[in-house]
């Protein structure tokens, strides 16, 4: 059997060398996250360089990549990955290493490319994509007052209702600890030192017990990005924790909804060029890579999605350009996590705590849960 499949990878390399001339194959979630890819910066690198860009569509993970190596066959130069992924990939040998100044360009101020990204990467083989956040939203036709702060979210004498959060522990301890009172730092390093002691995950699973089972307030669990708008448009919700991008595209389509930056997570997307791709060794991954995250066309993604750019001086190219988004009608700064209005008061997600952490938070949170 593991002869015949890697027979089968074999014949379809053969099949994809053949009919893609060795355009590079970029690898990404699907759908409009793909299509801003595209759109924004995948068709414009082709434009420039000349070089074609086939775009997949896959599940995450590096099976996949690890099964195109082991056969000796692989068909993939570029993959969208999560901060895990890169640390994995890049500690195994799949994915090449990079010299952020001298293989990506600089910001069009002379800036040096990894004075530019908005936070240090992961590995040395992820260049950052984009950020996107865990915000908080309301509906502005249900709700008295006006909501301005995590502590709000949490402020159900002030604002009764129920709350709409996410169904597991990632994110939602966090929330809580900077609603509880604990100034995030540095890009949340305040959080994690608490988080990384048993008397803070407590403290902070407790403010989230309190508030689900406050008889003003209480807790509705989502599990899809789709769900928190339908919450709120709904009026199961009064407030709803949940992805920017989605209350976003809910706001374009005229949902009466607001979003609140305050205490908002960020999370991100990598590309990483994989080792002996077909486009490797004759340069035109990096090549492709290099433009499709420089200033300029990382900016091009915002004008389809409500995703930041992973390079701070992209936020000026969108500023100059208002308004930035396709309709020709919204500005797209303010909807930017990483916007400067945005980013008084956030934390970076840590994929690093939450991968040695997640399993025993989780048991934790599903226990707390299972209480009422």
């Amino acid at each position: 059997m593991k002869t015949i499949s890697k027979l089968l990878l074999a014949i379809t390399f053969a099949i994809s060398v053949t009919t893609s001339a060795f355009a590079v194959t970029v690898v990404s979630w699907g759908g409009s996250y793909t299509e801003s890819q595209k759109l924004g910066y995948g068709d414009p690198t082709a434009k420039a360089t000349g070089i074609e860009i086939n775009w997949v569509d896959y599940s995450g993970g590096l099976s996949e990549i690890k099964a195109q190596k082991e056969a000796g066959a692989i068909t993939w130069d570029i993959i969208d990955v999560y901060a895990m992924d890169t640390i994995t990939g890049c500690d195994e040998g799949l994915f090449v290493e990079f010299d952020f100044d001298k293989d990506f360009p600089a910001a069009p101020d002379g800036t040096v490319a990894s004075k530019d990204f908005f936070a240090p990467m992961p590995s040395k083989c992820a260049v950052g994509n984009i950020l996107y956040s865990w915000t908080y939203a309301y509906n502005t036709e249900t709700i008295k007052g006006t909501p301005k702060t995590i502590k709000d979210f949490f402020n159900t004498k002030k604002f009764p209702g129920k709350r709409g959060i996410y169904k597991g522990a990632l994110t939602n301890l966090e929330i809580a600890l900077a609603a509880d009172g604990i100034k995030p730092g540095k890009g949340g390093e305040k959080i994690y030192k608490a988080l990384d002691t048993e008397k803070g995950v407590t403290r902070a699973m407790d403010k989230i017990k309190e508030l689900c089972t406050d008889p003003n307030g209480g807790c509705v669990f989502w599990s899809a990005g789709a769900q928190p708008p339908e919450l709120l448009v709904s009026g199961e919700v009064v407030m709803a924790t949940g992805w920017n991008g989605r209350f976003f595209n809910a706001i374009v389509e005229g949902a009466p909804l607001k979003q609140v930056w305050d205490g908002q997570g960020l999370d991100y997307e990598y590309f990483v060029q994989v080792k002996g791709g077909p486009n490797d060794a004759n340069g035109k991954a990096l090549k492709a890579l290099a433009m499709m995250t420089s200033t300029e066309m990382l900016a091009g993604s915002a004008k389809h999605i409500a995703y930041a750019p992973y390079r701070i001086s992209s936020i000026d190219i969108m500023q100059a350009g208002e308004p930035w988004f396709k309709d020709g009608k919204t500005n797209m700064v303010p909807q930017m996590p990483t916007a400067p209005a945005n980013t008084k008061n956030y934390f970076l997600v840590d994929p690093i705590y939450w991968a040695d952490n997640g399993t025993e938070l989780g048991e934790k949170w599903e226990a707390m849960k299972a209480g009422f």
